[in-house]
Parts: structure tokens; C-alpha cells; sequence
């Protein structure tokens, strides 16, 4: 290298390479002018040229204030020459040149002394236009301006994509002075930041000239680094007058304010949806059970990564409580969701499961004071306050819980008991906004648990009522063998009026009794036993069954508002036979063995309690091994198919192998009753069998 720092080839010859303007000069056009000692001209520049306008044929050997100045001024610049020729000192300034076309231009002149080898004075003068030099220095001190005082960040980058510059509004942004900023990479000064798509983009705009305009990224500085915050970026690629790329321009705003705006909103929106959400998936029917799973289904993920739903025991047995500041919650689970948190599952009570929780567990806390618990975040001391036992805690660790919330379920002021909410997936602590959304589902899902509460205490009753007023009898009677099913409605709490019964005769005969009051509730549970009493006491009469209904539909003409359809059937083994009477009911089916099953062709007749229509009876033959099955309607029928197609796949499901008559039973409720039929089901199928 030279001393200059010139490249050197072989044998000490300079290389002679071109080098890059920078453009600046050009763009001021700037002229040089060398004038010797006497004030003649010794150099001339094209720029020189085009600025006065003399060719440099024509200025060389000229005296420069001849050619240059106007008369009026020459006085002036002689004077001024003669100081620099002398002091050495330059002089800047600005006066009127006289162009050779006789107009008259301002110019910016830089004088200065220059001394050669030979201790020769000569005199420099740069020119520029001064409409030129102006402009350019408004947009610099415009820009200098704008870079220093916006509030904007703003930086330059190479095209090795390092710092060049950056202004007052970045080292505040970035939280990183100026100075640290230069000669390194944005990875070097905010690592935190999404680098990899920040130096993505401003290689493509480096490579193309197509900028880029607010990319969104998410990070953290030095300036705040325990807080996200949000960027709207733009690059824009630097070129010179020449064309040459000089980097890359970066333009910084922080947008935190409108990003968490519209995080909150969207937050609100998707709060808005869950609820809408809860109120169509919660309480879709009147099961407890379903009800609560339901609740912790919607909490789950949406609100938290754990739910679970609690009930007190004594509110799901159907008594009011309340407890004292030392007293223990026992508390029953009654549904369990949880969204990939094995261990916070184990830990969590199985539903159905009675446990008891300590005075100090904040679920404790939650239902003795009806008030919500949170935790934003979740110490280790905390654990054994929030789990029901030591191990619990020890799991609810190691699932990683780090927020909790339990909210009470209060309806028509009474707590029921708590929803109860964990966090370990979700990285953010339970908020005030998430505690308004977890109350909201909790007072919607409380009415509904209520209600499920108490039709499944009146569901019970009327059952236990219902149960209670039909019969029970021995598998084997009269040379039968019996199995019956009574299958309440699925979506009402009130008794129905199917009844069944299975009477022991004398001489070894059977009567078998299948019935219907129409209607529901207490009348037709009343009506139902007032006639199932009636039957026993008209069958130990032994009567023909036309007769014996003859008396029935009497007795049901007496009753307010009572109608019933009826199948009496007596079976005498001896005799192989059944003698059968219908009372507007659904005909009985007789299955032989190698004979596809019948329903059997009785006179209908008209249901008890119409009157003045007399009944028959038919004989049916009846081997040992041949089933008669008995049903109510409720079985069958149902409001989407015919009646024809249902007693069809009746017919279907009692074809084949003889099979035990407890499982015939259940096959035949599990295939043909659907879960919401607001009828209920009677069923009774006897099979003859061999005598002794």
C-alpha cells in the first residue's frame, strides 16, 4: 500500500481504478477555478465552464476579475484577493458573477491560498450557485430537523444491515444510546425483538427498491424488557445520485397502544362469544350431571385450562346450608374438564366423588363467603390451600399451575357451590376481565343447575311414587316365566299412567295385565291405581276377560277425566292356551319357535272409561317355549316414524334365537325408547314353559 493507502501492483505503478462518485458535488455543480499570483487564470473546470460560461480555451490566461465580475464589484475583489494572496487566510462568501452571455448570477465563492514545491503562490476558488447551495441546505437542515425531532424512530442501516445512524426517538424506543447502536446488527442491540422477519425484509428491499410499509412485530427492548410491546415498521433502500445502494432507511412506531386495544377488543369480542356460547350449550336439558359438564366444557379453553364443577353435598341432597367461619365444605364433583394438564386431572375430585375441604381451602372460602378467590399467581405455598390433599398439591406442582380463580354458583340467593378454574397451558395470570367473564357463566349456569337440581329431586320422587305402585312378582309363576320393564318418560318429571301386572289364579292359570291411563301426572298415577287394584280384585274372580274389561271400563266411566286402554290376557297351562281381551290397546306379539313373530289378530275394541261397546275374547294357543310380549305405546311410538315401521322392527328384534327374557327386555328398551319421549314404557314378556 501506499502511503496515500493506494493499492500498488508490480514495479510500484499505481492501479488506476475508478472510483464511485458520492454524488454530492455533482449535485452542487461545484466549480474550481486556479488563479495564479497576478490573478490570472491557471485552471478551469468543466463545472466552471458551465457556471460562467466561458470554454476553457476562452478563461485560461484571463484575469479572473475581468471575466468574472462586474465592473461595480471589482474594486471589491481585488481587494479581497490581495488579503487571501497575503494573510494566507481564506474567505467565503457570496456576490453577483457576470455570466459571458451578460447575465449576472449569484454564486457562493470559497477562496483560499495554495502553495506548490517551488514555494509558488496560487489562489482557489470553489463556486457554487448560490439557488443551489441554498436549496440543498434547507433540505439538509430540513431533514436534520425532522430526524432529530421526530417522533418517529429512524435509523440507517448499511447494506451489511449495521447501524449507521439512528435518531434521539430510537435510542428511546430501543432503550439503547446512539452510540451502542453504531457498526452493530438490530440482532445485536434488541435480540428481543422478531429479528429474522426484520432482517428478511430489509434484504429483499436492499435487493429489489421496493419498500417495505407497516410489517408488525412483537417484542421486547432494554426499554421496557418485562413488557411486549408492538412496532409498525417500514424500510425504504438508499441510493445515491449515481444509482449505488447505500442501505437501508428504517422508519419505527410504536403502535403498543393500538395493539392492546385490539387485543382488548378482540378479548371482549371472544368473552361476548363464550357467553353467547354458554347460553346454547348450558343447560340443554334438565340432567344435573350433563348440565355441569356443559358449564366446565364451555370454561375449557376458552377461560381456563382446569375446570371443575362442585356442588355441596347438602344442596344436591336437597337441603339449604350454610357454613361457619371454622366449619369444612363437603362438597360433591360434579363434572371435571381439562385441556391436555393429566396431572391437574388426577388431581382434580372424579365425578360423583364426596370430598371434604378444610375451613382454610379458598374453595372453602368461596362458598362460605359467596365471593369469588382469585390468585393471579400461584406460589408454591399456595398449592395446599387450592388441592384437597398433600398429594393433590403435588400434583397440581408438577401440572404447572400458576393461576386460580373459583367462582360461586349463586341461584335465587342461595350458593350452590363453585366453579372452580386453573391455569398451567395458558401462559397469562387470571385478570379482573377474566373474573367477570367466569362470574357471568357462573350466574347463567347456576339458574340452570338449580333447575336441574330440583326436577331431579321431583324426577326421583315420582318415580320412587311410580315404582312404588307397580308390582312385583316372581321370575316363574302358573308355568310362566316372567320378565317386565317400566321405563319412565325421558323429558318430564311427572309420573305416567303404564301399568303392568302379573296375577296368580287358581288351578295354576296366570292373568297377565298391561295398561295405559291416558294423560300424566298425579290424576293418571291415581286413576292407574284405583284400576290395577280393581283388576286384582275382578281376577280372582276368575271372569272371561270380555267380561272382566266389561267391569273395568264401568269402573274407569267412574273416574273423572279417566281413560285407559288395556290388554287382559289369562294363561291356563293345562290347557295351552291364553284367552285374550283388548281394550283399544296396542295388540300383544306371540313368538313360536321356527315361525317369524306375529302380532296378534284381536279385536281392538274401544279403550275404558268410552262405554257402551262390548269386548271379545280370543284364544290363543300358547306351547311351552312360545313368548307373549306386552307393551305400551310409548315404546313404539314416536313423532318422526310410522307406526307400521316401528312395530316392523319390533317384530325384527324378537326374531331369532331364544335369548333370556331379561335380556330380550333390555334389548328391546335400549334399540326402540328414545332418551326425550315424553311417554313412559311398560313392557311384559312371559314365555310358557314345560309342566312340572
Amino acid at each position: 500500500m501506499s502511503a496515500a493507502g493506494t493499492p500498488m501492483a508490480e514495479g510500484d505503478e499505481p492501479m488506476r481504478a475508478p472510483a464511485r462518485p458520492s454524488g454530492l458535488l455533482d449535485v452542487l455543480r461545484v466549480a474550481s477555478v486556479v488563479l495564479d499570483a497576478e490573478g490570472r487564470i491557471v485552471l478551469w473546470s468543466p463545472q466552471a465552464e458551465e457556471l460562467f460560461g466561458y470554454e476553457a480555451r476562452e478563461a485560461l490566461g484571463q484575469y479572473a476579475a475581468r471575466i468574472m465580475v462586474h465592473e461595480q464589484h471589482l474594486d471589491l475583489v481585488v481587494k479581497l484577493f490581495a488579503d487571501v494572496m497575503g494573510t494566507g487566510q481564506s474567505w467565503a462568501g457570496a456576490f453577483p458573477v457576470r455570466r459571458k452571455d451578460g447575465t449576472t448570477r449569484l454564486v457562493e465563492f470559497r477562496n483560499m491560498r495554495l502553495l506548490d514545491d517551488q514555494g509558488e503562490v496560487y489562489a482557489l476558488g470553489l463556486c457554487a450557485d448560490q439557488s443551489t447551495v441554498h436549496r440543498l441546505e434547507r433540505e439538509v437542515a430540513l431533514s436534520t430537523r425532522m430526524i432529530a425531532q421526530s417522533p418517529i424512530g429512524l435509523a440507517v442501516l448499511d447494506t451489511d444491515l449495521r447501524y449507521v445512524s439512528v435518531n434521539p426517538a430510537l435510542e428511546e424506543l430501543n432503550g439503547v444510546p446512539a452510540e451502542e447502536h453504531l457498526g452493530r446488527t438490530v440482532r445485536e442491540v434488541v435480540p428481543r425483538m422478531d429479528v429474522e422477519a426484520l432482517e428478511a425484509a430489509a434484504r429483499r428491499v436492499l435487493e429489489t427498491g421496493q419498500p417495505v410499509v407497516d410489517q408488525s412485530t412483537i417484542g421486547r427492548t432494554p426499554a421496557d424488557p418485562h413488557q411486549d410491546h408492538a412496532w409498525s415498521i417500514s424500510l425504504y433502500r438508499l441510493e445515491n445520485a449515481f444509482g449505488t445502494v447505500l442501505g437501508v432507511a428504517v422508519s419505527i412506531v410504536d403502535v403498543t397502544e393500538q395493539y392492546r386495544a385490539g387485543i382488548e377488543a378482540e378479548a371482549a369480542r371472544r368473552r361476548l362469544a363464550t357467553i353467547a356460547d354458554a347460553s346454547a350449550r348450558i343447560g340443554t336439558s334438565l340432567d344435573l350431571d350433563r348440565t355441569a359438564r356443559e358449564l366446565a366444557d364451555v370454561a375449557v379453553p376458552e377461560l381456563a385450562d382446569i375446570a371443575a364443577v362442585d356442588l355441596l353435598d347438602a344442596v344436591a341432597q336437597g337441603r339449604r346450608t350454610s357454613l361457619g367461619p371454622a366449619e369444612a365444605a363437603v362438597i360433591r364433583a360434579l363434572a371435571v374438564q381439562g385441556y391436555d394438564s393429566a396431572e391437574a386431572l388426577e388431581a382434580a375430585d372424579p365425578p360423583g366423588q364426596v370430598a371434604r375441604y378444610a375451613p382454610d381451602r379458598l374453595v372453602t372460602e368461596c362458598v362460605r363467603t359467596a365471593s369469588a378467590v382469585m390468585l393471579p399467581e400461584v406460589r408454591d405455598e399456595d398449592l395446599p390451600r387450592i388441592a384437597r390433599s398433600p398429594e393433590a398439591a403435588e400434583l397440581l406442582g408438577r401440572a404447572g399451575v400458576h393461576s386460580y380463580l373459583a367462582v360461586p354458583l349463586i341461584a335465587r340467593g342461595e350458593v350452590l357451590g363453585a366453579l372452580d378454574l386453573k391455569r398451567t397451558r395458558n401462559p397469562l395470570p387470571f385478570t379482573e376481565d377474566d373474573l367477570l367473564l367466569a362470574r357471568e357463566l357462573a350466574a347463567r349456569a347456576a339458574v340452570q343447575i338449580d333447575n336441574a337440581r330440583w326436577y331431579q329431586s321431583a324426577r326421583d320422587t315420582a318415580l320412587t311414587l311410580q315404582r312404588s305402585l307397580l308390582p312385583s312378582h316372581p321370575p316363574v309363576t302358573g308355568g310362566l316365566e316372567v320378565a317386565s320393564r317400566y321405563q319412565p318418560a325421558g323429558a318430564t318429571s311427572e309420573v305416567g299412567g303404564d301399568w303392568f301386572d302379573v296375577i296368580g289364579l287358581d288351578g295354576g292359570k296366570t292373568a297377565l295385565v298391561v295398561g295405559d291411563v291416558m294423560g300424566s301426572g298425579i290424576p293418571a298415577a291415581a286413576a292407574m291405581g284405583r284400576l290395577r287394584t280393581a283388576t286384582n280384585t275382578l281376577a280372582s274372580l276368575d271372569l272371561d276377560p270380555a267380561l272382566l274389561l266389561e267391569h273395568l271400563d264401568k269402573i274407569t266411566a267412574g273416574l273423572e277425566q279417566a281413560i285407559a286402554t288395556c290388554v287382559y290376557a289369562v294363561h291356563d297351562p293345562r290347557l295351552r292356551q291364553c284367552r285374550i281381551a283388548n281394550a283399544g290397546h296396542l295388540p300383544p306379539v306371540r313368538v313360536r319357535a321356527g315361525l317369524p313373530p306375529e302380532l296378534l289378530d284381536l279385536p281392538t275394541g274401544v279403550p275404558l272409561g268410552v262405554g257402551g261397546v262390548a269386548f271379545s275374547t280370543t284364544t290363543v294357543d300358547l306351547e311351552p317355549g312360545d313368548r307373549l310380549v306386552f307393551y305400551t305405546d310409548g315404546l313404539v311410538e314416536t313423532r318422526r316414524d310410522s307406526l307400521d315401521d316401528r312395530l316392523a322392527t319390533l317384530l325384527s328384534l324378537l326374531e331369532g334365537p331364544d335369548r333370556p327374557l331379561e335380556e330380550v327386555c333390555d334389548l328391546l328398551l335400549r334399540t326402540l325408547h328414545e332418551p326425550d319421549n315424553f311417554d313412559d314404557v311398560a313392557l311384559l314378556i312371559a314365555r310358557a314353559t314345560p309342566p312340572d
